[in-house]
């Protein structure tokens, strides 16, 4: 058994969300932190390291994108779900440039928010930071470590669907990145991709 177990912070002003998201998290043996507001959080989570968040992004005050922008600048790399109503797809895609390991849509079922969260967390705890992938190459500066993760996948022949099991993250959120990285890297498709990664693999030792 364990010695501890995982913890995860839920930041979200409607407690009966709160209240749902503990008890199934809790009856699955993790310890639970709640939070109503993102100031609260922001103000434990130095101290109180999570090994997952699970956030609204609608809330009071500062809203859950703001707080994400806070928690990216200080280079918070703990897995953030953000969740979302089916209207606010376009802010959850927002999220995720602004560094959202994912996002679940409401209504959700529980046993498969346990599952991706299960999944971030062990993706998390064994990630590389893109390891596979040449040091150098053309706009390899510019990616994320996530993007250099999902970047390697894609480049090692694994589908939407492969990657984002590997990573811990939806199939829509493998597109989400997909897109930001052939932008980045000026890419057109998935073989320009390939090329651009390996231009410098031949003289990278």
């Amino acid at each position: 058994m364990n010695a501890k177990p995982h913890v995860i912070h839920i930041v979200d002003d409607d407690p009966a969300i709160r209240d749902a998201l503990t008890v199934v998290f809790e009856l699955e043996g993790f310890a639970v932190r709640e939070f109503d507001d993102g100031e609260s959080f922001l103000g434990v989570v130095d101290g109180e390291r999570p090994h997952c968040v699970i956030m609204d992004v609608h809330m009071p005050g500062q809203s859950g994108i703001e707080i994400l922008r806070r928690l990216h600048a200080t280079g918070f790399d703990v897995p953030v779900f953000v969740i979302s109503g089916q209207g606010d797809i376009p802010m959850a895609v927002e999220a995720i440039k602004h560094g959202a390991h994912d996002f679940i849509e409401k209504p959700f079922d529980a046993d498969t928010v346990v599952g991706r969260v299960r999944d971030a967390i062990a993706a998390a705890e064994k990630s590389g930071n893109g390891k596979g992938l040449a040091a150098d190459f053309p706009g390899s500066d510019s990616l994320t470590p996530r993007e250099r993760e999902v970047l390697a996948e894609i480049t090692g022949g694994a589908s939407n669907k492969e990657a984002g099991r590997t990573l811990g993250i939806s199939p829509r959120t493998i597109e989400v990145h997909r897109a930001r990285i052939m932008e980045k890297l000026g890419a057109r498709n998935a073989a320009d991709l390939v090329r651009i990664v390996l231009s410098r693999e031949g003289t990278a030792q």
